[in-house]
């Protein structure tokens, strides 16, 4: 019989992973403990230009996100830690490490009220890269952890 065309050419244990629908890290397939259960969903939001309030709103959406069932993952929590923006290789070299973590991600979920053109780009990216892109109350919603008539949080 004919294999479909993403699975023509693989090796048979990825073939084998990619019939059953689990996604294994490079060298541990058949590790039960290395299989990746959540899918990896890049965060993004009109960032302010105050890191400390940054990093309280992305722990928040990333939180949310964890809970929602995704693994996370929200350069705007760690680059920081070892970047500096102001020096102009490194800005560029956060923008190209934040597009890479985006590459590899399976959803990109946008968080906040508004975009700019972070959030712009973040997800005209995504729409090139085929990933999927959509709201935290969106994925919150499909979880049936939305968001309450009136507009409160579940706790």
């Amino acid at each position: 019989h004919e294999q479909p065309l993403h699975l023509t050419g693989q090796p048979r244990y990825v073939r084998r992973l990619l019939k059953a629908g689990r996604f294994c890290l490079p060298g541990t397939a058949g590790r039960k403990e290395s299989v990746m259960k959540r899918p990896l969903a890049y965060i993004t939001a009109p960032w302010s230009k105050n890191p400390h309030e940054n990093a309280a709103n992305a722990a928040s959406y990333c939180r949310q996100v964890y809970d929602a069932g995704y693994s996370p993952v929200c350069p705007v929590l760690f680059l920081p830690l070892f970047l500096k923006d102001e020096i102009p290789q490194e800005h560029k070299d956060g923008i190209d490490i934040a597009r890479d973590y985006l590459r590899r991600s399976h959803v990109l979920v946008v968080c906040g009220h508004s975009t700019d053109e972070t959030v712009k780009n973040d997800i005209a990216t995504a729409e090139r890269l085929r990933i999927t892109a959509t709201t935290l109350d969106g994925i919150l919603t499909v979880k049936g952890q939305g968001r309450e008539k009136g507009g409160a949080h579940h706790a």
